[in-house]
């Protein structure tokens, strides 16, 4: 995406292993893109066990607050620690999280979240902070998950990108692109479709020249303005989340579309990559449709 610094990369940062590791990559995002880093905590004053009038909650209030500011102190070392290059900018808002990490989203570049490990049959829950704002945030958002809390996010393999029809993709597309140039990496861009969206007869083999022809066409303008980008078609039948997950284990990034809109009520989020933002262990970016990349 365009290094521009005026628009910071924003991580959320609340002391969980997630947020730890995608702390790492967002420290060195903004090394390798000389963009600068915004920490944001958000502390959600309006969630206390007592009434306000009650000293108790003012001193609840206080600990918060406190809480706060020593997480995001810790939040800087680990900064330090990855990319001693990278000053960070250190905040503390109020306010509910999804809401408040929106907001920071409208003057930023990306906005990076932990995502927590996945489990056996498990799906983040509808309503979660990831969710919602992969689906509501103002500029291109990515979700960090590693194996292990140990285990740093990879930074080699190839940027993979899932390419649908009709062409509501167009920014993950771009942003895919641009990532692979800049990290010198392979682009590997994957369309898959369902035999039941074959509305015409055609065996098996005329469906599979077709929809190579279409994915080409997709990716045409893109090879011209990055010449210099290796890129490998791959096609398939099936769920395009499988195909696309099929690779997370090699991928040092996974770029995937959204069709969110709205409000933070109305989690639109498409399914595909709902399922790759919960399941792969590399890094998922979702690109915002009808946000600029800034």
């Amino acid at each position: 995406m365009p290094d521009n610094p005026l628009y910071p990369i924003v991580v959320g940062a609340d002391g969980s292993v997630a947020a730890t590791c995608a702390l790492r990559w967002a420290a060195a995002e903004a090394a390798a893109s000389g963009r600068a880093l915004r920490i944001v905590h958000v502390v959600d004053l309006e969630v206390t066990v007592y009434p306000r009038y009650q000293p108790a909650h003012y001193d609840l209030r206080e600990m918060e607050l406190m809480r706060g500011h020593r997480l995001l102190r810790e939040a800087r070392e680990v900064v330090r620690e990855t990319a001693s290059e990278v000053i960070p900018e250190l905040r503390l808002d109020q306010g509910k999280v999804a809401e408040a990490l929106r907001e920071e989203s409208r003057a930023a570049s990306l906005l990076v979240l932990g995502g927590r490990q996945p489990r056996p049959l498990d799906r983040i829950a509808v309503g979660s902070v990831v969710v919602a704002l992969a689906a509501h945030a103002r500029c291109p958002v990515v979700v960090v998950r590693v194996p292990d809390a140990e285990d740093l996010p990879p930074t080699e393999g190839p940027v993979v990108v899932g390419v649908d029809h009709p062409p509501s993709s167009e920014e993950a597309l771009e942003i895919a692109f641009e990532e692979a140039a800049r990290r010198g990496a392979r682009l590997i861009a994957v369309h898959s479709w369902d035999d039941h969206e074959i509305n015409w007869p055609l065996d098996q083999h005329d469906v599979e020249t077709h929809e190579d022809d279409l994915l080409a066409q997709r990716l045409a303008f893109w090879q011209v303005k990055y010449p210099d980008v290796a890129v490998e078609r791959r096609i398939a039948r099936g769920r395009p989340a499988d195909r696309l997950l099929d690779l997370a284990d090699q991928a040092q990034l996974i770029v995937v579309g959204s069709r969110g809109r709205g409000g933070l009520k109305g989690l639109l989020l498409g399914s595909t990559s709902q399922t790759v933002l919960s399941h792969a262990l590399c890094p998922v970016l979702v690109a915002r449709s009808g946000e600029k990349v800034r």
